[in-house]
């Protein structure tokens, strides 16, 4: 299925606007801009792939923000639309917001897939302890 142009053209340009948001610091403007864009996804929104994207750009705002549970709500959505179960970075943050959220099992699973995807180098810029995680598992 495909968003007809006119409302998948106004999503690239809300979660544009979202990314410019995100690096200037402004998370809760992004969740804004990121959650209008989403708003603009039919239902069911997991039969669409923009939602991917969209949910894990929401995640990743809130996982700055340190919202840790948020984060993991969203992207468990992601991991449920076109694509989610095979892509490293939702797997990655989805694995550190399980971490941070103490469902240390959980993360083990997630941030092992992730490593599965794109081996270590998927690690490289994160922080030691999700890395440790996995380690006697590899």
């Amino acid at each position: 299925m495909e968003l007809d142009d006119q409302a998948y053209k106004r999503i690239v340009q809300l979660c544009k606007e979202g990314d410019t948001f995100v690096e200037m610091g402004q998370l809760a403007a992004a969740i804004e801009s990121y959650t209008a864009a989403l708003d603009l996804v039919p239902l069911p929104k997991n039969d669409w792939e923009t939602s991917t994207w969209i949910y894990s750009a929401l995640g990743d705002a809130y996982f700055y923000m340190k919202d840790y549970e948020n984060a993991k709500n969203q992207f468990y959505h992601a991991l449920n639309c076109p694509d989610g179960v095979s892509n490293p970075f939702l797997l990655l943050r989805l694995g550190e917001s399980l971490y941070e959220c103490g469902d240390l099992e959980k993360a083990k699973e997630y941030l092992l897939r992730a490593y599965l995807l794109e081996g270590y180098k998927i690690f490289f810029n994160e922080e030691d302890q999700y890395f440790k995680l996995i380690l006697d598992l590899i």
